[in-house]
């Protein structure tokens, strides 16, 4: 006869191994399911005033929504000043008030939505890399950014556009929980729509305050291959290991994601690192191929998922242009497949 302790850690040992085959058979059912999803690009605000029909060809492709990006300015990632200008002549056309509302009464046209998506721009670093020095520097560069974010929240409130994003991969602020709850609570005192912050993909985990937004943001360019001219089947093998990530966050916030920046160059190693800028890859041949099939890819994995509220590829330009290489799925095999997902679905 079996002692009675070894036995109830037999039994006991029993019973934790039957739940885990059961979670693994019958996961825990995701929370959140969406009915409308915003099928949208990231517009390219033009240097100059838009002349009309600059939006027909992106509503062919069956897309109901773009994304806006006004520029605020940050010298030194480690310095807190931030400058901006809403009304400045020297910025291009696109980005300020009057081009946004122009741009919005377009596409309106066409039954499109807007989401207002301010960033920073740092000449030679990554906005990622903003980060303090001192309690006093952080004090001050929040206090700037939260009059920058609030400027624009006031004219999304005022141009009734739905969604806005409270921030782009600030990534070594976003650890500043309390900090960003403030900006959030005096984002929510002026502007009544729906609320999100857009992480980037080695960040969107790390963040604490997705309970106080409306979606959870993710700049996803996460790499899908480790060498050029990947299959369509390593692409979507890739992304089934990202995608349970982002349902953890699901699971734990209760919140409906949106992909607020995805994209890929028109190059042979698009999906290697899908974050480099299209003049970093030098010497790589072109391949409108790799860019479709990582659209392919996408579609056929995460755009399945109950949570997808929406996603905004990078980029959209106003007139056709033949820059090479380049992000835009414009007039290349990826707009072929982005259009016929967005018509049907």
């Amino acid at each position: 006869m079996k002692p009675r302790n070894q036995t109830y850690l037999y039994s006991s040992v029993g019973f934790i191994f039957a739940l885990l085959i059961f979670w693994n058979f019958y996961p825990e059912e995701i929370p959140v399911k969406v009915e409308e999803r915003w099928k949208g690009v990231c517009w390219v605000g033009s240097r100059n005033p838009l002349q009309g029909g600059e939006l027909a060809a992106l509503n062919q492709t069956g897309a109901n929504a773009l994304s806006q990006t006004p520029f605020g300015w940050q010298s030194d990632p480690n310095l807190p000043e931030i400058r901006w200008d809403m009304g400045n002549d020297r910025r291009w056309w696109g980005e300020t008030p009057l081009g946004i509302q122009a741009t919005l009464d377009s596409s309106s046209q066409y039954q499109m939505t807007n989401m207002l998506k301010p960033h920073l721009w740092l000449r030679d670093a990554w906005v990622g890399e903003v980060e303090m020095k001192s309690e006093e520097d952080w004090k001050l560069w929040f206090a700037n950014y939260q009059a920058f974010i609030l400027d624009y929240a006031r004219l999304a409130e005022e141009l009734k556009m739905p969604l806005l994003c409270i921030g782009t991969e600030l990534e070594k602020t976003s650890s500043r929980e309390k900090d960003w709850r403030k900006v959030i609570q005096e984002v929510r005192k002026v502007y009544t729509g729906k609320l999100t912050y857009a992480a980037n993909f080695t960040e969107f985990e790390q963040v604490k305050f997705w309970d106080a937004l409306d979606y959870i943001g993710v700049q996803a360019y996460f790499p899908l291959a480790k060498g050029h001219d990947p299959s369509l089947s390593e692409l979507k093998s890739s992304w089934q290991k990202h995608l349970p990530r982002v349902e953890t966050l699901v699971r734990r916030f209760k919140k409906p994601v949106i992909f607020t920046e995805i994209g890929y160059c028109n190059t042979l190693d698009a999906a290697v690192e899908p974050w480099v800028w299209p003049h970093e890859r030098k010497e790589i041949p072109f391949s409108e191929e790799v860019q479709a099939r990582c659209y392919e890819a996408f579609f056929q994995t995460a755009w399945e998922k109950e949570w997808m509220a929406g996603v905004f590829f990078w980029k959209w330009y106003p007139q056709a242009h033949d820059r090479q290489p380049d992000f835009t799925p414009q007039g290349k095999q990826a707009e072929k497949v982005m259009q016929a997902y967005f018509s049907t679905r």
